[in-house]
């Protein structure tokens, strides 16, 4: 009989609350009655498409260890496939074939964060000494390859488990709810809290049910488009809004909200700049929080302006979102081209 892979739990978390092999976490409240909810909301048939150009944003200013995608052509001995004449081999053919490749970081531009992409030290065993873990209890190394893996393995990023397939797999398809910071603060860096979050609610008349999507619009990502692939880090520090990871209102806001996700059209979600606290034990509190904890996917760098626009000329803010990533297994995250359907 295997044993449990922990005797406790990170306090606010919802280890085993799924069953103790989830590996979906609050994505398990995205089930049929959410995607009914989600085709309610279509009410003229009009499509727009959430994803940056995956090219953006240009270079590698956000993330030095991403790098833009590489399209190369397929090849077969010494035939590059782009515009590639059949009869180079058969005179009696006439097609010609274009076949291509790409090298791609899966979390360059517009994607999905799986939950194996942030975990944390805990004590999962209670024997006194913290462990690598992931979201309810997974292991590093052993469910999450690394670099102390066995020597055939060891060039692998392979996510055994809580890999991008699961979220493909359920399909990611329910009711997005929109909320427009940039029309509540306007374009400019806010931190934002409970209260400021709740304050937008308000205003903007957003009613979140369990099993939402929680959508956020920035503006960033809007800025980055504007600049044409060649990023400029000291506007972007300026740019758009970003939740207050370090704010505990907020966590349990986001913990008893009953959102399944939050898809945000800025890089990383959360405030990366603030100066960590003498008592502080996290970098991406947030992160730590949805995904670590909670099971709750998040996503980035999404594009809202167009969508935003046409929902505030309607009095809306719901639609129907529909955003599966790759289904390639084993994979850490997923560039996604997310369609929201009016």
């Amino acid at each position: 009989m295997n044993q449990p892979r922990w005797k406790k739990r990170p306090e606010g978390s919802n280890w085993g609350d799924f069953g103790p092999n989830d590996q979906l976490g609050r994505v398990n409240l995205i089930g049929t009655e959410q995607v009914l909810k989600g085709v309610q909301e279509v009410q003229e048939g009009v499509t727009f498409c959430l994803s940056l150009p995956l090219d953006i944003p240009g270079g590698k200013v956000l993330n030095p260890r991403r790098s833009p995608p590489k399209l190369t052509p397929t090849a077969l001995d010494e035939d590059q496939y782009i515009n590639f004449p059949l009869s180079t081999h058969n005179p009696k053919l006439n097609d010609i074939i274009s076949d291509d490749q790409v090298q791609l970081s899966l979390q360059y531009s517009t994607q999905w964060d799986s939950l194996a992409h942030v975990g944390a030290l805990f004590d999962g065993d209670d024997d006194g000494s913290p462990e690598r873990r992931y979201y309810n209890g997974y292991m590093a190394a052993q469910d999450v390859l690394d670099l102390s893996a066995e020597p055939s393995q060891r060039h692998d990023s392979y996510a055994r488990r809580l890999g991008i397939e699961t979220l493909a797999a359920h399909g990611m398809q329910g009711r997005g709810v929109l909320v427009d910071l940039v029309r509540a603060f306007g374009s400019g860096r806010t931190l934002i809290g409970y209260r400021e979050l709740l304050e937008v609610l308000e205003q903007q008349s957003v009613v979140l049910e369990q099993g939402d999507m929680l959508v956020l619009r920035t503006g960033f990502a809007e800025a980055l488009l504007d600049m044409k692939g060649t990023p400029q880090p000291d506007v972007l520090k300026n740019t758009g809004a970003v939740l207050d990871g370090s704010d505990p209102a907020l966590l349990e806001w986001i913990t008893s909200s009953g959102i399944a996700a939050i898809c945000a059209d800025n890089y990383a979600v959360e405030n990366l700049d603030r100066e960590l606290e003498p008592d502080c034990c996290s970098k991406l509190p947030l992160h730590l929080h949805c995904l670590f904890k909670l099971g709750l996917p998040l996503a980035e760098l999404w594009y809202l302006k167009d969508l935003a626009d046409w929902l505030h000329s309607r009095g809306r803010n719901r639609f129907l979102l529909t955003a599966p990533p790759l289904r390639l297994p084993g994979a850490i995250g997923s560039p996604v081209t997310p369609v929201a359907t009016v």
